[in-house]
Order: C-alpha cells, then structure tokens, then sequence
C-alpha cells in the first residue's frame, strides 16, 4: 500500500473508522473526470484546498472542503475564520503543511493542524468522494463522517452561483477555483489538487 494511503486510514483510524480506498490506473485532473472515474455527480467530489493567512508565528493554515460543482470565495471563508490577508497556499506550503503530493491532498492525515471549513453543499449527497493522498487515490465517505474526520466547521464558502467567474486554475476577483494547493479527485498540476482529490 502507498504510503500517503496508510497515513489517511491511519488518521481515520484513530477517530474510530475504517475507509476503503479505491485507486485508478490513471489520476483524474479535474472533477469532472473524477466523478466520472467513480460514477458520482461532480457535487459528490470533495475538493481539498489549502489557504494560508498571516499570523503572529508566520502563516496559518487552512483547508477549505469544497463541493466539486463549487468555487471557494475567499471574502467568505476569511469572513467565517475572522481573517485577514487570507489567500491559496502556493504547492510548496500546501506541500509542506500537508505531507501530501498536490492533487492528491485528503482532508484528514496532515502533517500539521489546521482550522478545516466545509461547504455546506456537500450535505446533499449521502456520499462524497476526497483524495486519499495521492493523484489516483479516493475514500468515499457519508458528510456528516467527513466533517467529524476532519474535524470541520460548516459554513458557506462558497461563490453565489450566479457569480460570473471565468473557468481557469487561478484566482478570479476574490473567488478561486483551482487553487494551487487544491485537491481532490480532480485537480491535477502546479495550481491544483486531484480527485478523487478535487478541482
């Protein structure tokens, strides 16, 4: 077993559930093509993206759990945090906060403690699907276990829907899509995570 995987069933493990992790040929770099890999809608895909915002010691970090068919607003999740300066992780502090390979990060397993916020979308769906550490790699998982894995906080983070936001791995006005420390079953590259991971 890889060992990114173990450190998630690990993590998993010590709050008393057991995953199963699935793993593909091939990683999937986007959330259409995880969801597709795993036969769930794009909702269904759980983005794991890391933010940083200046504090006393240096950067501290955050992870926002994003429904795949959402964009993170980033106005929003400082607002919920109470933050300021709040912006993505570039892929060598996800990398570092994490321990985990961009595009494959889960939202359990870190190498170091974070505040987690999780998209209340996600609660529509009685399983959702997050990287398991690496770029081919998915546990599927009820919400309401996600947010006690993760030890997360429900708010809306998310982009008003009818927002205009041009599709692209960057940053669009204060709302991000794939942001360079993404993951989930669907990012894939320098600005994002993958899925069964998350973009």
């Amino acid at each position: 077993m890889h060992p990114a995987h173990q450190r998630v069933l690990d993590a998993a493990a010590r709050k008393g559930v057991a995953l199963s992790i699935e793993t593909f040929a091939d990683p999937t770099h986007t959330a259409d093509e995880a969801a597709r890999a795993v036969g769930a809608e794009v909702g269904q895909i759980v983005k794991s993206l890391v933010f940083v915002a200046p504090s006393a010691d240096g950067l501290e970090p955050i992870l926002a759990l994003v429904s795949g068919s959402n964009r993170v607003d980033v106005a929003r999740l400082a607002a919920v945090l109470g933050l300021h300066g709040v912006r993505p992780a570039t892929a060598r502090e996800a990398d570092d906060i994490t321990g985990f390979v961009i595009g494959g990060i889960p939202p359990i397993g870190h190498t170091r403690q974070m505040r987690v916020v999780m998209d209340p979308d996600l609660g529509r769906f009685e399983t959702v699907w997050a990287a398991a550490g690496t770029q081919n790699g998915v546990f599927s998982v009820p919400p309401g276990t996600l947010r006690t894995l993760a030890n997360a906080m429900v708010a809306p983070i998310a982009q008003d829907r009818s927002a205009s936001v041009r599709e692209s791995g960057s940053a669009a006005a204060s709302t991000v899509d794939a942001a360079t420390a993404e993951s989930g079953p669907t990012a894939g590259g320098p600005a994002t995570a993958s899925l069964p991971s998350g973009a």
